[in-house]
């Protein structure tokens, strides 16, 4: 199943084109002046990175006696024509013609233009681009992040309205979508558990973990320490009856929060440790783990990790199998993990960290990879 594609909001005037001054109107052909860089970078944006593209413009008082709709829909038509003929094409093109003081709910920052976008499953990967402080706003008010377009020597104001990032100009832009952070949250509620945080696959192994059984938290921070990610997250769960809750929720959490964050798995490895051999193998004292990792879209687990004991710290040894198997089904990835050891601490222990530094190789980004790295075109 492919997954939803993000939307990338585009303001028009001082964003794609120049906005001449003093009039501030593209009302004929000779004040058509594209950004440099932009009509390469929007192709690139919409064909290798997955966005699909509206324009949204405030364009003050169109269609009255001071800007006739014919004056506008010459240069507009023409500007559309040139995108398309390069591969941008825009999946819905917005105008406000409202002036400021008539107060329209269509108007940026305002969000009638776009209310139908705000259930989109793909809205928080979305993005907003412009170069005024409407378009900030408009960006908060729809709840995604924001890119301001400067002016070269230009300084962002100290009271703007935040997130957002700037850039000065559209190849900038390009590559901070194409290498931006993959974050998710990692949220589920139930009747047995409330789970809440936040992973970040571009992290540097951060982590703040608690789901009260002391000895999975330590397990989850090899995760994150090993895997480079930076991983938060809290969960409350019904210990009282047992710990299986806890354990099966975070695994489907975690593997829901790593599926979001890789979103259409663009330009990644896909297999964890791809090189000779074919597996991360590691050691821990007597211990040993081999790990391989494949992010297929198809749930597999493979497991041959005997215990003896029944419980490790304040965990089921049986759980663990179960944890995998959890975050397999919600990653949709493919899992294989092989484990031998006398010392059983010893041994999880040295399965989940080749597990993490399996994960870390396949979720990175191959270098210059924009495609998605199957025959199928999806994943």
């Amino acid at each position: 199943m492919n997954a939803p594609r993000p939307i990338l909001f585009v303001d028009r005037d001082g964003t794609l084109i120049v906005e001449p001054k003093p009039s501030l109107q593209i009302d004929s052909f000779e004040k058509l002046e594209f950004l440099p860089g932009v009509i390469t970078a929007l192709a690139k944006i919409h064909r290798e990175l997955g966005y699909d593209l509206v324009l949204v413009s405030n364009q003050d008082g169109l269609g009255t006696e001071s800007f006739p709709q014919e004056d506008f829909d010459g240069p507009q038509n023409l500007m559309l024509q040139i995108f398309a003929g390069e591969g941008v094409i825009f999946r819905e093109v917005l105008i406000d013609p409202s002036f400021p003081h008539e107060d329209s709910p269509n108007r940026k920052p305002r969000l009638g233009l776009v209310e139908k976008y705000r259930l989109l499953p793909a809205l928080k990967r979305s993005m907003m681009v412009g170069d005024r402080e409407s378009d900030m706003e408009f960006a908060k008010n729809l709840g995604i992040e924001a890119i301001q377009l400067v002016e070269t020597g230009a300084e962002l104001p100290s009271d703007g309205i935040p997130p957002r990032k700037q850039c000065r100009d559209w190849n900038e832009i390009y590559e901070y979508l194409a290498n931006r952070d993959r974050i998710a949250s990692c949220a589920r509620k139930t009747e047995e558990t409330a789970i809440e945080g936040t992973l970040c696959l571009d992290g540097t192994g951060r982590y703040e973990i608690s789901t009260g059984l002391g000895f999975f938290d330590h397990m989850l921070e090899q995760l994150a320490r090993h895997g480079k990610f930076d991983l938060f997250l809290t969960c409350r769960g019904d210990l009282e009856v047992d710990e299986h809750h806890t354990i099966e929720d975070v695994g489907i959490t975690l593997g829901e929060a790593f599926r979001e964050a890789l979103d259409n798995k663009r330009g990644i490895e896909r297999y964890g440790a791809a090189e000779e051999p074919v597996s991360v193998k590691l050691p821990m004292d007597e211990s040993r783990a081999e790990v391989l990792v494949d992010l297929s879209g198809r749930p597999a687990l493979q497991w041959e990790v005997p215990f003896h004991r029944e419980r490790i710290g304040d965990v089921p040894t049986e759980m663990f199998h179960h944890f995998f198997r959890s975050f397999v089904d919600a990653s949709r990835s493919t899992l294989h993990i092989t484990a031998s050891g006398k010392n059983e601490h010893h041994l999880i222990e040295i399965v989940f960290k080749a597990f993490s530094r399996a994960l870390r190789k396949a979720v990175s980004r191959e270098k210059n990879a924009r495609g998605i790295p199957t025959t199928k075109g999806v994943l």
